[in-house]
C-alpha cells in the first residue's frame, strides 16, 4: 500500500526515496528545488510530484516523511500533524528541546505517530547488545563511550557535535534504558572556524547513576566508529567500521583484582538499516505501536545536544 510522501529529494532524501518505493509505500516525492525535483519524476515516472509541502499536505496520503534541513523540522513537522499525518522525521528531531517536546506532545494527544531517523539504532549490532544488556548476563550497564571520528565534511552552519552526536546520543541512552540526564559537560576545540567546533568531548551523568562519555571529531587523523559498553561482569566493544561486537569476559572483582576470561566475537547478519528503519515506521503505521525511537525519544536526544552546546558556550 503507497501510504508516504518523502519530503526532500537530496543526497539522504533520495536514500529514503528509494528504500520506500522498494517496500511499495512511496505515494509522492515533495521538492522545492525544479531541479532535484525533475530528477526525481524521472527516476519514479510513476510516484505523484508535489512542488511544496502545501501540495503534499493537502493529499489523502496519511505519512510524511521529512529528509529537510534542521531547522525546518520543527514547523514542517508540526504542520504535518495539524493536517491528520502520521511523521517520520531526520535527526535531529529539532534543534530546541522545547520544539522537540511540543511535537511528542502534540503527537500522543492527538494519537499520531511520531517517528525520528535514528539510524544506528536500527543497526542489528546496536540491536543484539541492547537486547544482551537487556537479558542481564552482563549486569548492570555502567558506562557506555563512543568516539565517532574522521577527517570528514567540515560545515559552517554547526559543530561536528551537532553534525555527528545525535547518532551516538541516540545509541547511548538505548543502551542505558533511557534514563533521566542529570548533568551533562562538554569542552571542544574550534580550530578551522571561531565558535564551531571541530572536535568535543562531552561527559553525561544520568539519575540512574550511569555515565557516558562521548568524543566528536571531524577532524581526526583516522576513521574511528566505536561504541563500548562497561557493564559489572563484562565488557562490549562494538566497532562500527568491521561491523563487529566483542565480548570481553573481564572486569574487577571486589577485592579490587582484575578477572579475565577470554573474549568472543558476536556473528552479527549482514542487512541494511535504513531498510530495516523504514520497515519499522511502515509497521508502526499500520499496527499504531510505539516507534523505537518515538517522539520522545527524539526530545531525549535534543535535551542532551542543546545541554551540551550550552556548556561549550556557556
Amino acid at each position: 500500500m503507497k501510504q508516504v510522501i518523502v519530503v526532500g529529494a537530496g543526497n539522504w532524501g533520495q536514500n529514503l526515496i528509494q528504500n520506500f518505493y522498494a517496500l511499495e509505500a512511496l505515494a509522492g516525492i515533495a521538492e522545492i528545488n525544479p531541479e532535484l525535483r525533475s530528477k526525481a519524476q524521472a527516476r519514479y515516472p510513476d510516484v505523484v510530484s508535489y512542488a511544496d509541502l502545501q501540495q503534499a499536505l493537502a493529499s489523502d496520503i496519511p505519512a510524511i516523511v521529512f529528509a529537510t534541513p534542521a531547522p525546518t523540522h520543527y514547523k514542517f513537522a508540526m504542520a504535518a500533524l495539524e493536517a491528520g499525518k502520521d511523521v517520520f522525521i531526520e535527526k535531529p528531531m529539532t534543534l530546541q528541546t522545547e520544539e522537540a517536546r511540543k511535537l511528542a506532545e502534540y503527537a500522543d494527544k492527538h494519537s499520531q505517530i511520531l517517528m525520528v531517523g535514528h539510524l544506528l539504532l536500527y543497526q542489528p549490532a546496536i540491536t543484539w547488545m541492547r537486547d544482551y544488556l537487556g537479558s542481564g548476563k552482563a549486569g548492570k550497564v555502567l558506562h557506555v563511550a563512543t568516539q565517532r571520528a574522521k577527517l570528514g565534511k567540515v560545515r559552517q552552519e554547526e559543530n561536528v557535535w551537532w553534525s555527528f552526536a545525535p547518532h551516538d546520543v541516540s545509541i547511548v541512552l538505548d543502551l542505558l534504558g533511557n534514563p533521566q540526564v542529570e548533568r551533562v559537560q562538554a569542552h571542544g576545540q574550534a580550530m578551522l572556524q571561531p565558535e564551531i567546533e571541530d572536535n568535543v568531548h562531552a561527559d553525561i551523568r544520568f539519575q540512574s547513576g550511569q555515565t557516558a562519555h562521548l568524543h566528536t571529531s571531524w577532524y581526526w587523523p583516522l576513521l574511528q566508529r566505536s561504541t563500548t559498553v562497561i557493564t559489572e561482569r563484562q565488557m562490549l566493544v562494538y566497532d562500527e567500521i568491521a561491523q563487529q561486537v566483542t565480548v570481553y569476559d573481564k572486569g574487577v572483582d571486589e577485592q579490587l583484582n582484575n578477572r579475565d576470561q577470554g573474549s568472543s566475537v558476536v556473528d552479527i547478519a549482514a542487512s541494511e538499516p535504513l531498510k530495516i528503519e523504514c520497515q519499522h515506521f511502515l509497521q508502526c503505521l499500520q499496527t499504531r505501536e510505539t516507534p523505537r525511537s518515538d517522539g520522545w525519544n527524539g526530545v531525549a536526544v535534543v535535551e542532551i545536544l542543546e545541554k551540551a552546546q550550552e556548556a561549550l558556550h556557556g
